[in-house]
């Protein structure tokens, strides 16, 4: 027996109940909570108070409380790689030592921040020039963790950007970079690397791109580039000063990385203060995390819900869907946060796990969908359950009225997603334009089953704070649902061996080495590249 059996034998027994039927003031009373001005609505589930119970129960039965305090004290919980997790300490404000190894971490974290504050502030206020004056654009080039994140927040952001354009650059395709260029000026463009150890092939590929892009105009490149790396030596022969490179520690994986040094372009873009109070959002959900009994704990909840819906109901993915265009690059964001962390097939003793682990996480924003993918969520052969993200206000304000519909909109798709069309309904509907067994047929086409289940998370506004939060939120679920899977959620080994392969392939496409070793069809697709351009 798995952790999920009773569980799925309950699923089993209600699952054809529809969720509407159980929804009343009172249920949407007792499944939410609150985190200060962050709601959780997860009423429009199946998920009964029984189901709570028994699920709550898997987090006592798995420690998950016992392994949250050791993450948060700086234990090894990454074991796979001998290595602390703590994300939370860059954001750690006001909370006292967190030691790793018989260290203090927090005295250097915060004297990062302050230097990272301090070379801001010199950008911003035309201290630090190019060689053409003030700064007007800042590069940020990483991939992964060291993109996404970064690239996530300046856009959710943006209403509060009031300092240089930020553009993003990750992909080694060549047509990734070469467009960011083509919109800035060398002569006043800051490039930052963002790269831990200063060798990864496409993030160092791209930067040795920009520094030639730049030596064409300026006369010391170098001069206005940045890193974020610990490999002092490597940003030293790449010509960057000591007093230009921000490092981080090896308990701070890529995907959680944005709250320190990786999060220096956010920080240039919306300044310090406004870097700080997002910090102070990801603290204040990790004090709730920390605090609050599992009843009303969002992280925990969320990834209760998230168990239930793939673990026991057996429904393969989410979509996460932000009626929220500033939050349009949460879902890729969100896919690496949780299927790379997720994504595995061991669990932490070394053996297979008997059960489904992280599900396929994707989605897009707004009404977009609607208008795309939406046909198949509410009328395909599969369940897939849906997180709305939805503001009560936007940016905007002599735009009200169409923020007001922006969410009129959300909250009639969870509702739809709910309720659906029946088949008389449906014949209701067209009974005066056919009769017989063509109203029949063209009834059957308008029916929607219903029942399917949405979460929605509300707030007042995506400000800094907010978005501190929600990103701490998502952190922490993908932590609980890690520990009750008894997976490691901070390594990544399957990342490598495709990184591995290519570096093997390199000479082979570069035509330096011939493609008889490898299989049949790589060596095929090798050979009508290399006739056709390559």
């Amino acid at each position: 027996m798995t952790k999920f059996d009773d569980l799925k034998s309950h699923y089993d027994t209600i699952k054809s109940r529809r969720i509407e039927d159980m929804l009343d003031l009172r249920r949407a009373d007792d499944f939410s909570a609150q985190a200060g001005e962050l709601l959780f609505d997860y009423s429009k589930t199946n998920i009964d108070s029984d189901a709570r119970d028994m699920l709550i129960g898997l987090l006592d039965q798995s420690k998950v409380a016992e392994r949250r305090d050791a993450m948060f004290s700086g234990d090894k919980i990454n074991e796979t790689e001998g290595r602390a997790v703590l994300h939370t300490a860059l954001r750690n404000l006001d909370g006292g030592s967190v030691d790793v190894d018989g260290t203090d971490v927090i005295p250097e974290v915060r004297q990062t921040l302050d230097r990272m504050a301090d070379f801001a502030n010199a950008i911003r206020s035309g201290e630090f020039t190019g060689q053409g004056g003030k700064i007007t654009d800042v590069i940020n080039i990483g991939i992964g963790g060291s993109d996404l994140g970064p690239a996530m927040a300046y856009l959710a952001l943006a209403p509060y950007v009031d300092g240089p354009r930020c553009h993003f650059v990750s992909n080694v395709d060549p047509a990734d970079i070469s467009q960011v260029l083509r919109q800035c000026d060398p002569e006043t463009t800051l490039v930052i690397v963002a790269s831990k150890t200063f060798t990864t092939i496409e993030t160092m590929t791209n930067a040795r791109t920009a520094k030639a892009w730049m030596s064409e105009a300026v006369t010391e490149p170098a001069g206005q580039f940045a890193a974020l790396s610990t490999a002092m030596d490597k940003t030293a022969a790449f010509g960057i000063p000591a007093a230009r490179v921000f490092g981080f520690e090896d308990w701070v994986g890529g995907r959680y990385s944005m709250w320190g040094p990786i999060g220096l372009s956010l920080m240039i873009a919306i300044g310090p203060d406004a870097f700080r109070a997002f910090l102070r959002g990801g603290q204040a959900m990790d004090t709730h995390f920390r605090s609050a009994k599992w009843e009303e704990n969002l992280p925990a909840l969320l990834a209760l819900v998230g168990i239930w819906h793939n673990q026991v109901c057996g429904h393969a993915t989410r979509a996460v869907l932000p009626y929220d265009n500033n939050l349009a690059r949460l879902p890729a964001y969100l896919q690496q946060l949780e299927m790379e962390s997720n994504g595995k097939g061991v669990s932490m003793d070394g053996t297979d796990l008997p059960f489904d682990s992280g599900p396929v996480v994707w989605g897009e924003p707004g009404t977009n969908g609607q208008h795309a993918f939406y046909q198949l969520i509410h009328q395909g052969t599969r369940v897939i359950p849906c997180e709305f993200l939805v503001a009560a206000e936007g940016h905007d304000p002599e735009l009200h009225h169409q923020h007001q519909l922006l969410v009129a909109n959300c909250l009639a798709q969870s509702e739809a997603l709910m309720k659906g069309r029946s088949l008389d309904e449906a014949r209701a509907i067209i009974a005066g334009k056919f009769e017989g067994d063509e109203l029949e047929r063209q009834a059957a086409h308008r029916v929607f089953k219903g029942n399917r289940p949405s979460v929605t998370i509300a707030y007042p506004k995506l400000d800094p704070f907010m978005l501190g939060q929600i990103v701490a939120l998502y952190e922490h679920r993908v932590f609980v649902e890690g520990v009750v899977l008894g997976i490691n959620s901070y390594d990544q080994w399957g990342v490598e061996l495709g990184k591995e392969l290519a570096t093997a392939l390199q000479p082979i496409v570069e035509g330096s080495q011939g493609a008889e070793d490898k299989d049949g069809s790589t060596a095929k697709l090798v050979k009508f590249l290399k006739t056709r351009g390559l």
